[in-house]
C-alpha cells in the first residue's frame, strides 16, 4: 500500500513531520536500529497515536520510492482526525439524534473513501475507524471521498467494542450488517443510531457483533452471496435515512 505524497522518508524529514504537528498513522523503523536520531523519532511517535512497526531492510527498501529512507519511513494522514466527542457535538449543533458510521477493520482505501462519501450524503454526523488492522485517511481515501472528508469528521479509536459501549451511554443503539440477521425493513432504526459495517472479507467481528442491538440483513435475490462493503453501507444507511424522515 502506497500513500503517494503522504509517504515521508529519511530521518530529518520524519523528525520534522512529527515536530510540525503532522498526524502520522504509521512509522516503519529498521529492526535493531536504536541510534540517537531513530530513538528521537520513536520517542516523538509514542507521544501520539502512531503505530510503530519494526521491519527488515528488505521491507523498507521495497516500500521506499527515493531509495534514501535511512531506516525510517512514515505514513502521514492526508486529513486530521476528529475526536468522538466532535461527532456527538456535530449532532447536537444540528439538533439531531446522532447518526454515526462505525467501521470494523475496512482495509481497502477505495471502500473507506466511498463509505465516508455515503456517510456525508446520508446526513451522518461522523465516521469512526480503528487504529489497527484498517486503512487510515490516505490520499486515495481523500480522493475517493470526493470532498466529503472536508465536511464529515472521522475519529480513530483503539477499541471499537469499547467505543460502542461508551456511545451506548450517550443513548445510541447499534445495528450491524450481517447475512444471518433480521431483514432490515422489519427493524426500527429511528433515533440515535450507530451503523456498523464489517471487514470486506470477514464481515463484522464476533466481539463487535455481540455489542450490537440489531443485526440487519439486506434482501438479496441474485446468485452471489454478498455486497461490497461500501455498497452494503449505502443500502443500510438509506434505510436509516428513510426511517428518520418518517
Amino acid at each position: 500500500m502506497r500513500y503517494e505524497e503522504f509517504t515521508i522518508e529519511g530521518r530529518n524529514a520524519v523528525i520534522e513531520a512529527f515536530r510540525s504537528g503532522k498526524t502520522i498513522d504509521k512509522l516503519f523503523v529498521l529492526d535493531g536500529c536504536h541510534d540517537g536520531p531513530v530513538n528521537t523519532i520513536t520517542r516523538e511517535a509514542r507521544k501520539g497515536d502512531t503505530i510503530i512497526n519494526y521491519v527488515s531492510k528488505e521491507r523498507l527498501d521495497s516500500m521506499s520510492k527515493t531509495g534514501k529512507h535511512q531506516g525510517v519511513i512514515a505514513y502521514a494522514a492526508a486529513y486530521e482526525y476528529a475526536e468522538v466527542d466532535d461527532i456527538l457535538e456535530a449532532a447536537r449543533e444540528k439538533g439531531e439524534p446522532p447518526f454515526i458510521f462505525i467501521l470494523d477493520n475496512i482495509e481497502d482505501p477505495h471502500n473507506l473513501g466511498a463509505i465516508i462519501r455515503t456517510a456525508n450524503l446520508a446526513g451522518a454526523h461522523g465516521v469512526i475507524i480503528p487504529k489497527r488492522h484498517a486503512v487510515g485517511l490516505t490520499a486515495t481515501v481523500a480522493r475517493t471521498s470526493a470532498g466529503a472528508l472536508n465536511y464529515t469528521p472521522v475519529a480513530k479509536v483503539t477499541n471499537i467494542s469499547a467505543t460502542i459501549e461508551e456511545l451506548k451511554k450517550e443513548g445510541l443503539w447499534f445495528v450491524c450488517a450481517d447475512m444471518g440477521g433480521e431483514t432490515m425493513y422489519n427493524l426500527d432504526l429511528k433515533g440515535a443510531i450507530g451503523l456498523v459495517i464489517g471487514n470486506e472479507g470477514e464481515g463484522v467481528s464476533r466481539l463487535v457483533k455481540e455489542k450490537c442491538d440489531f443485526i440487519a440483513s439486506i434482501p438479496m435475490k441474485g446468485n452471489i452471496d454478498s455486497l461490497n462493503a461500501s455498497v452494503a453501507a449505502g443500502v443500510l444507511a438509506y434505510e436509516i435515512v428513510r426511517q428518520r424522515m418518517l
